[in-house]
């Protein structure tokens, strides 16, 4: 039996939208925030449509069209949806960039009351429930839920433990939430 030893991911981009009123509609910011091993690299940003269909589009966008394009190993997301439920198509995402994508959060969502929220209340909620559902439940790993595309089990573990230093966040993710939360309130605050 062959033993083979989880890639390591030393180039990361954590994407993450920015706070808005419950009352917003329109754009909202996103911040990718780039770590080589834990050094911040860089930042980047862009808009997506609050409850829209244009995340997947505007994540490939900025990586594309970032400095960082070459090195980049591995893109990290807070959730599935940014802006309200503007719901990232994962599989598209990682053949587009050529890249693994890991999805993760802090709790698992409540799918019953997102399908609901989706079917009910959401502009084009079938389509989106449908990428969530093909995505698949989240799975608890290192003391977070994640959903994973192009990578191991064992390699999303790692690249939480090694990456985790400030609580059970990933530091790319950590930041981009930070630099957020700056953006959207004026300065950051809570957990991410």
């Amino acid at each position: 039996m062959t033993f083979i030893r989880p890639r390591s991911f030393s180039h990361i981009v954590g994407f993450d939208d920015c706070p808005f009123p419950r009352e917003h509609r329109g754009d909202v910011p996103v911040v990718g925030v780039v770590y080589s091993g834990l050094r911040l690299e860089g930042v980047m940003s862009g808009k997506v449509r609050r409850d829209g269909a244009n995340s997947t589009r505007e994540l490939t966008r900025l990586v594309h069209e970032s400095k960082f394009v070459e090195h980049l190993q591995l893109v990290l997301l807070q959730g599935i949806a940014l802006a309200g439920f503007n719901v990232v198509d994962v599989p598209r995402l990682h053949t587009a960039l050529g890249l693994p994508v890991l999805v993760v959060a802090r709790h698992a969502p409540r799918r019953d009351a997102m399908r609901q929220a989706l079917l009910e209340c959401i502009p084009g909620g079938a389509r989106k429930w449908a990428l969530v559902e093909r995505l698949g439940p989240m799975e608890a790993l290192a003391g977070v839920y994640v959903q994973r595309m192009g990578l191991s089990r064992e390699e999303a573990a790692k690249v939480i433990r090694e990456t985790s230093i400030n609580g059970a966040i990933p530091e790319p993710l950590r930041t981009a939430h930070l630099i957020a939360g700056g953006i959207g309130r004026g300065e950051s605050s809570g957990r991410t």
